[in-house]
């Protein structure tokens, strides 16, 4: 269990500051060290906006990914990177992400790229400040892969992932992470018409080498390509098997879904802690502390302070900078008028 009541923390992702959009379409004119110190650059922003923000644990924003999975593609061994959009006109949705055929056995010789991501980030951070890094989930990772011969369905193609995000669970784990948020918005958006005790085996295979060494956690909400969710959006039909995820937090999409489903809050906090989607990424209304303090209060009805933690619903990158940076500060001055008012030690 942490140590911190109310602890606010963030999924993963973070706005890129406007220059690196506009570099990272351009990436042919910029040399390999131009790069590397624009990396460096981006995360120092990220996680100046964090610390500004007064969050218990942050992360380096994903801001050298392209996304909070689709980067991982391009470490992958046994791959046709695709080319090209398959739909590029009308409303954008997830169905314009197209996916990558398979070429050969999967494999990620160098690793998949999150080690030198936290590296990044502990060389950045202020010592002491707890870090998160994020990392998808096999079954998640397999979606954007086309089946063949090789690996003839999505299971398949995610029994082939899962000892690659294993390895680099372990790897980051050897060089010192301390909490690692493994994603699986995949498992919740198909969790309604799929087997939830087969998704759960393979989570906990996929995380049991570092059980007990790091603080896990793992992320479910219902999809956000440019503020629009995806697939059937209920925790029904997920528990109670998905209390038996071996993770030390569990983090709950909420406020984008009008806190719907709240109470079940309260059977997770009986199990590990529950992280509470207090922030929704994909409206502009930014919300005052006033409406966090009451929603905070709301949680603490169904589980108590030393279990809760409060988060965005989603990474936000898919947020504006100048309205991520004020809801996350709202978020936090939300919590702490809550947990003044409570008396609780903020460390």
């Amino acid at each position: 269990m942490k140590e911190q009541p109310l602890r606010t923390s963030v999924v993963g992702s973070y706005p890129f500051p406007a220059w690196l959009e506009s570099a990272s379409g351009r990436l042919e004119e910029f040399g390999i060290n131009d790069v590397a110190e624009m990396q460096d650059d981006a995360t120092a922003v990220a996680i100046g906006d964090q610390l500004r923000a007064g969050l218990n644990v942050i992360t380096d924003g994903e801001q050298s990914r392209f996304d909070f999975n689709l980067s991982f593609y391009g470490y992958l061994n046994g791959i046709s990177l695709e080319a090209e959009s398959p739909r590029k006109w009308g409303p954008p949705a997830h169905d314009q992400r197209g996916k990558h055929e398979i070429s050969g056995e999967l494999s990620a010789p160098r690793g998949l790229g999150t080690v030198e991501e936290f590296e990044r980030l502990k060389s950045l951070a202020p010592a002491g400040q707890a870090l998160k890094v994020s990392v998808p989930g096999p079954f998640t990772m397999s979606g954007r892969l086309l089946p063949n011969e090789l690996y003839p369905d999505r299971f398949a193609l995610t029994e082939a992932l899962l000892p690659l995000i294993r390895k680099e669970l372990e790897d980051l784990v050897a060089v010192g992470c301390e909490e690692i948020c493994v994603d699986e918005p995949s498992m919740s958006c198909y969790g309604y018409k799929e087997d939830t005790k087969r998704f759960v085996d393979i989570f906990n295979r996929t995380v049991e080498p570092v059980v007990g060494k790091t603080r896990l956690c793992t992320h479910l909400c219902f999809g956000n390509f440019k503020g629009h969710p995806v697939g059937y959006r209920r925790y029904a039909p997920l528990f109670p098997d998905f209390l038996e995820l071996k993770v030390d937090e569990l983090h709950l999409e909420m406020a984008n879904r009008e806190y719907a489903e709240l109470e079940v809050i309260g059977e997770v906090a009986k199990r590990m802690d529950v992280a509470v989607g207090i922030i929704d990424v994909k409206s502009y209304l930014v919300e005052t502390p006033e409406m966090i303090a009451e929603k905070v209060k709301a949680c603490l009805e169904f589980a108590p302070a030393e279990r809760l933690v409060f988060a965005p619903d989603c990474g936000l990158s898919q947020t504006a900078r100048w309205a991520a940076k004020r809801k996350l500060a709202n978020m936090v001055e939300g919590v702490r008028r809550v947990r003044e008012e409570l008396g609780l030690s903020c460390s």
